[in-house]
């Protein structure tokens, strides 16, 4: 694209609404990420309910973030 229409269409971008332009942002980022493997958005989906459905159970301990950063940080240091 030469320099005259890539300013015409930057200064049509620039006319849009404040979140017209944020949703075309994010579509034009994730134009430049690599393609998504199929399965992969479904297989996180599942992961987070399956860590929410033990949660809700009582399953699983919750710990506080300065608790969780002393237990990495001490497995770290007897590696």
């Amino acid at each position: 694209m030469t320099a005259e229409p890539l300013q015409r269409l930057r200064s049509e971008v620039l006319a849009l609404s404040e979140a017209e332009r944020a949703d075309l942002a994010h579509d034009l980022i994730q134009s430049l990420d690599a393609p998504r493997e199929t399965g992969v958005e479904d297989a996180w989906e599942q992961e987070i309910a399956r860590r929410i459905g033990e949660i809700d159970a009582g399953q699983t301990e919750l710990v506080e973030r300065a608790e969780f950063r002393k237990r990495i940080r001490a497995r770290l240091e007897h590696r």
